[in-house]
């Protein structure tokens, strides 16, 4: 009967290791039945279980293998495993995964303290943690530090309900951003993200700006807020704010555009996207004149927002067709899907405000933005500490494709100017 044993290998890494170590079991005809490795600032750890088809081979290889890491000056731990062990592994591997990402301006021991005991008390093993943004200096601080790692957990949650609540108390005590959802071909394929527009992909609520503009602004901006807060129906609020544009110029409008303030990180973000593959859409309850700027500057593919009524060169008070609220936009979401032949789990939306919440809600990922209290703990999915950029983490890219990205764009605006 052949041998399965166990191989641990630590200590300073150095190039062609594993060549080595995989040239001496070559000599054994033995089979690779798991491996896995890291290497953490020069120190690998690297694990290997083996199939020895000749048992009686194990003593000669067993010497050898220690033999090689004496010399290599590494920490070699060898043991056997019984072949009814490694069946109850097999067994295992089908069970639910999870992908747990903390989002951060630094992680602390604290922040992982308290996720990874949660994990553990809804009966969770985590398999892997990875770490998505680069090295952080501390002779030479980054300007707008981000700090993530990603953690993969199988089983099943004893309570998910109440997981995604611990982790939203962990999130509000320590200031990190946790993201869960489950691991699944869908989620690590995803094709479609959808966007609200104000105050998500831009810092302002247009609304509230053009009030200003026409001497309406404490009026709407009080409205604006209890409607984000979701005290207000968004439709009964929308008409009302928009009411009382009545008599602006329309050559106003384009003050808003010619001075619109990005959110941080919002370009970053879709070029990143785009240069993925992925289909990118604003879902608004805003105003379309606003949308297509950004459209066409950031490269979306959809557009859905409502359109100002205007005669004779002034706002009329009114809007053009149906008004774009929070269940039209899960409509949307679900219909560009469609139209795409995306699967609603390979989607993401992201926004801020309660007519946020449906399409925040349908979406394979639902990510609360620097959201009001209500939609944060209703998403599950937050962002609160870093720019709009911090959803690239979430979905697991890593550091070195958006610095890529990054490099690529401050080439575009220098050309630019």
């Amino acid at each position: 009967m052949s041998e399965l044993i166990l191989i641990n290998i630590s200590g300073k890494d150095r190039r062609g290791l594993n060549s080595r170590f995989s040239s001496l079991m070559a000599q054994y005809d033995v089979n690779i039945l798991d491996i896995g490795q890291s290497v953490i600032h020069e120190h690998i750890s690297l694990g290997i279980l083996v199939e020895i088809p000749e048992a009686g081979d194990f003593p000669a290889l067993y010497k050898d293998i220690l033999y090689e890491g004496h010399n290599l000056g590494l920490a070699v731990e060898i043991k056997a495993v019984a072949h009814d062990r490694y069946e109850s592994w097999v067994k295992a591997q089908g069970q639910e995964r999870r992908k747990i990402t903390l989002l951060g301006k630094k992680i602390t021991a604290q922040q992982i303290s308290g996720v990874t005991s949660v994990i553990s008390e809804n009966g969770l093993n985590i398999d892997s943690i990875s770490r998505l943004t680069g090295r952080i200096s501390l002779a030479n601080p980054q300007l707008n530090p981000r700090a993530s790692i990603q953690l993969t957990a199988s089983g099943k949650p004893k309570n998910i309900k109440e997981m995604r609540r611990s982790f939203m108390e962990i999130s509000r005590q320590t200031g990190i951003d946790i993201s869960f959802h489950v691991d699944s071909i869908y989620t690590r394929n995803r094709k479609l993200v959808v966007f609200d527009m104000d105050s998500t992909l831009i810092q302002v609520e247009v609304i509230d700006e053009l009030a200003k503009l026409a001497g309406v602004g404490a009026e709407v901006e009080a409205i604006t807020t209890a409607a984000m807060r979701g005290e207000l129906d968004f439709k009964e609020s929308f008409r009302r704010r928009v009411a009382l544009l009545k008599g602006l110029d329309e050559h106003k409008l384009s003050l808003i555009t010619d001075s619109l303030p990005l959110a941080e990180g919002t370009e970053i973000v879709t070029k990143t996207l785009k240069g993925l593959g992925y289909k990118l859409g604003i879902l608004s309850g805003g105003f379309t004149f606003v949308g297509e700027y950004l459209k066409r500057k950031l490269g979306f593919d959809y557009l859905y927002a409502n359109t100002l009524d205007i005669a004779d060169g002034k706002v009329t008070g009114e809007v053009v067709g149906d008004i774009i609220d929070g269940e039209k936009k899960a409509e949307l979401l679900a219909m560009i899907a469609e139209k795409e032949n995306i699967h609603l789990d390979q989607t993401i939306a992201v926004g801020d405000g309660a007519n946020d919440l449906p399409m925040i809600s349908l979406a394979g990922l639902g990510v609360a933005f620097h959201a009001k209290p209500v939609v944060r703990e209703k998403a599950g999915n937050t962002i609160t500490s870093v720019g709009l950029d911090g959803l690239l983490y979430l979905i697991g890219i890593h550091d070195r494709e958006i610095r890529q990205e990054e490099e690529t764009l401050q080439v575009d605006l220098d050309q630019e100017r």
